[in-house]
């Protein structure tokens, strides 16, 4: 009991407030990241008594680690109680490969607990449900997780953009704090870039999406690549997916007409037993979508799509995606049905984004901020 009171007094007593919790998040993953890759904070700090201390914990058993670390996490299964978990992957570098081997992808659980979470693929059963807000005055996007089925809760915040123009093309920023918006951070973590004519967008990841993917040769791909925080963790811009819609010249009314191809990410491996073991991710399967047609309404006069309740507010910007029936597919996304991302309108500048397997965080956040753009389209 003692044991596990120590645990949880270093767990609970960390002075994060929920508000501020996603920089935090993001924050503590990064620095951990790095210290992991300089060898830190594994009982080599610096500090003395820091030293001593995290020798400790670091010298306990994995098996008693992992024992820790469900317990809590059963204790956490929503945001904000959640943070404790990832409280637990920062007490050492031991403590974060048992947890991160402990704790199971969206893929299997639908719940984000990590900020790699945000580049894993959602579940298969039943879409994570998140909201987006929007800032006119500085052009700025927030995505945050819901955490209930009303709009009032202040939600869990995972990426943020921002919207940059050069000239004629249109750069969107992602990262995970708010006040670190530009490719230089340590807390990019991809951007969107537009065409010359708003109708075609590509999607860039900060890391490459499978071992041995070559990052865009573009400038601005070298320039961040000098910043990169450490030279074992590879950085740059690798492109994983281009959206396309349809050219509308005569700005007609009517649904736009979207298609979108990525490279999907994979979940990592359930059956790995070994927790301190990882491996590079694998090259995903590349998977074609398009936008679900709507049906013309008589009796209203308008296109409509059923969102079941989601989408409140009727918009062009409205759309859902489907996967496009080829049998080379993996299961379940040659499914014309499925929706596997809907985003819409619930008011002036609030919207909803709704995503499942085989697409993650990142890339539904990222296929939504293409709806923002003022194209021909």
């Amino acid at each position: 009991m003692s044991l596990r009171r120590a645990i949880m007094s270093r767990v609970s007593s960390s002075p994060i407030s929920f508000l501020g919790e996603s920089r935090s998040w993001a924050r503590r993953e990064r620095s951990d990241a790095e210290e992991i890759e300089g060898g830190g904070r594994d009982g080599v700090l610096a500090a003395g008594g820091e030293e001593e201390e995290a020798g400790r914990w670091a010298r306990m058993l994995p098996e008693l680690i992992a024992e820790i670390v469900r317990r809590v996490e059963a204790g956490g299964e929503r945001w904000p109680q959640r943070k404790d978990v990832v409280f637990c992957a920062c007490v050492c570098r031991r403590w974060r490969e048992v947890t991160r081997g402990v704790v199971r992808p969206p893929l299997e659980t639908g719940m984000i607990t990590f900020p790699s979470s945000l580049k894993e693929p959602g579940p298969a059963d039943a879409p994570i449900q998140c909201y987006i807000k929007r800032n006119k005055k500085n052009s700025t996007f927030y995505l945050y997780l819901g955490l209930s089925q009303t709009f009032t809760d202040k939600g869990k915040l995972l990426l943020v953009a921002r919207r940059f123009r050069h000239g004629a093309l249109t750069e969107y920023i992602i990262s995970l704090d708010a006040d670190e918006l530009s490719q230089g951070s340590n807390a990019y973590v991809g951007k969107l870039r537009s065409g010359f004519l708003g109708t075609n967008f590509t999607i860039y990841d900060s890391q490459p999406p499978y071992g041995g993917a070559k990052a865009s040769s573009s400038r601005a791909s070298r320039r961040f690549a000098s910043k990169q925080i450490s030279p074992q963790v590879p950085a740059g811009n690798f492109e994983i997916g281009q959206i396309s819609y349809k050219f509308n010249i005569l700005k007609s009314r009517g649904p736009r007409r979207m298609h979108c191809t990525l490279q999907c990410p994979t979940a990592p491996d359930s059956t790995e037993e070994n927790p301190l073991k990882s491996k590079a991710p694998s090259a995903g399967a590349s998977v074609v979508l398009r936008n679900k047609a709507p049906r013309w309404h008589e009796h209203l006069q308008c296109w409509c799509l059923n969102f079941h309740g989601r989408v409140t507010v009727a918009s062009v910007k409205n759309f859902q995606l489907v996967g496009t029936a080829d049998a080379n597919h993996p299961s379940g996304i040659g499914d014309e049905e499925t929706v596997l991302l809907q985003f819409g309108k619930v008011g002036d500048d609030m919207f909803t984004m709704d995503y499942r397997q085989p697409l993650s965080a990142f890339q539904a956040f990222a296929i939504c901020l293409t709806s923002f753009g003022n194209g021909l389209c």
